[in-house]
Formats: structure tokens, C-alpha cells, sequence
């Protein structure tokens, strides 16, 4: 059994657990997200064998005492043969880090990782009844603010202001057809969010802001046909389910266009 010891947010957390579920696969081996035992119970997997706090808890003590090992993939260019052989060669191993990366099996076993992070009903309740309640046929676009600790992280490279974000959405706009009608989901983590900003840009029947839980808001970008926002794995794994275009804002000067949309199976090479 491999317990996952899980770091970072949420979809830090999903990327890492599929990489280290599609190694277990690959190689016979049974593996169990800590975190998922207990936190964001908003998939499948939250309710599978094993995950449950009793069993988070026995693997995060069974670790700390010295009574299982831990292996650890910290290093972005580490070379991890002993840390695989005990994986596969230990009954009980704790697996932690995020550089425990197998793009190819995580590809392979992709279907699986989205069955086993399906959405609860309970969490695509509210969105599918915003979805439902709009005109079809509109070109649905998700746009991810993520500010918060990104205030810091890469000494704040990413972190837009609501201006920023503003045109790059309007730069964007001027490249679809004429006549192209349009609904800009704008979810974020960051509580100062000028929405009256948005609204003066856009009209009003266009921007929506769904204000969900962060299960909520992944799922509702998962059903959005273009994905925009800064670097992020909270719009790599919204991309994932669907193979939804993802257009990450490196440059908040360019002008995006549709060739400048990327698709998972590329862009999860590339995080960060």
C-alpha cells in the first residue's frame, strides 16, 4: 500500500495523487491519498476504500514513528530508482513531494484518474442549475483569478490586477467572430475582487460570478469551452476532465487568440 502524503491546494493535490495512483497501476500496487482521506470531499475517491480519517491518521502516525518509510521526490532532476524500489518492494510505504511525476502512465491511466475525481452530485447541484438557467449556444469562457498567495509566489510575476485580467479578456473577444455570443464565468480566490469592475467592462447579462466552493467553482470551469487564467493547476485540472482549451497568461501584455489555447495532456509537462 502507498499512502500519497499530499502537499500544497487542491489541485496540486489531484495532480500529484494521479501521478503516484498511475504508477501504483502500472506496477500492481494499491495507493491511498491522505489527503483525500479527510479534505475536499467534493469526488469519488473520497468515498472509496481507505479513505477515511482513521486510515489518514494511522498512515500519518505509522510515518511520523519511524514504522513505515517515507520516500520523498523533492527534486526536480532526482534520480528516484530507490525510491521506486521500495515502492514497489515495502508493504507500506509513504510516498510524499511534488516532483513524483510519470507523464506518460498518468496519460495512460487518465481515464481512471477521472473516474476516481468525478464530481459528487452535491457538488455539481448549484453550477448545472446556473448553467441550466442560461441561454445555450453561448461560448462559454472561465476566467480564473488567482491572487492570494500568488502575491508572493515567484516574487508576484503572476499576480494580475482586475484590469489586467479585464483586457486580457477583451483582447481576446476581438478576435472571435462577429456575433459570437458570449458568458464569462469569472471565479477567484481573492475576496476584493472588483466585481463592479467587470460589470462596467462587460454588459452585465455576459459576466457571471458564480461565488461557489472550490469544488464547485473547478467543476464549473470544467464545463466552460475556453479556460483563462494565470499559471495555475486550478485551471490545469478544470482543463483535464473535458480536454478544454486552456490559454495560461505568461505575458499579460499579448493579445490571445485561439492558437494560443493549449490542451492538458501538453501543458501538465510544463507546470512548475
Amino acid at each position: 500500500m502507498i499512502f500519497v502524503r499530499d502537499k500544497g491546494r487542491l489541485c496540486n493535490n489531484i495532480l500529484q495523487y494521479g501521478h503516484l495512483y498511475a504508477w501504483g497501476r502500472e506496477h500492481g500496487r494499491q495507493t491511498v491519498s491522505m489527503r483525500f482521506a479527510y479534505k475536499y470531499q467534493y469526488f469519488h475517491l473520497c468515498h472509496t476504500r481507505h479513505h477515511h480519517f482513521l486510515c489518514y491518521v494511522l498512515a500519518k502516525y505509522a510515518a511520523k514513528w519511524g514504522l513505515v518509510p517515507v520516500v520523498s521526490f523533492d527534486d526536480p532532476n532526482g534520480d528516484y530508482s530507490r525510491e521506486e524500489s521500495l515502492m514497489l518492494n515495502r508493504r507500506y510505504v509513504v510516498a510524499q513531494g511534488w516532483y513524483a511525476r510519470w507523464y506518460d502512465l498518468f496519460l495512460k491511466y487518465k481515464p481512471d484518474i477521472l473516474a476516481l475525481f468525478a464530481f459528487d452530485e452535491k457538488v455539481r447541484r448549484a453550477p448545472d442549475r446556473l448553467l441550466q438557467g442560461l441561454p445555450a449556444g453561448n461560448l462559454r469562457i472561465g476566467l480564473h483569478i488567482r491572487r492570494g498567495d500568488y502575491r508572493t509566489w515567484y516574487d508576484g510575476r503572476y499576480c494580475y490586477s482586475d484590469e489586467q485580467y479585464i483586457t486580457i479578456v477583451h483582447r481576446y473577444l476581438a478576435t472571435l467572430p462577429a456575433g459570437t455570443r458570449v458568458q464569462l464565468f469569472v471565479c477567484g480566490n481573492d475576496p476584493d475582487l472588483d466585481q463592479d469592475a467587470f460589470r462596467r467592462a462587460f454588459p452585465q447579462s455576459m459576466v457571471i460570478f458564480p461565488q461557489g466552493n472550490p469544488g464547485e467553482d473547478l467543476y464549473l470551469l470544467s464545463q466552460c469551452h475556453r479556460l483563462i487564467g494565470a499559471p495555475s493547476t486550478f485551471t490545469l485540472v478544470a482543463s483535464m476532465y473535458h480536454d478544454v482549451p486552456l490559454y495560461w497568461i505568461e505575458d499579460p501584455g499579448k493579445s490571445p487568440a485561439d492558437t494560443d489555447f493549449g490542451q492538458f495532456n501538453e501543458l501538465f509537462r510544463h507546470i512548475k
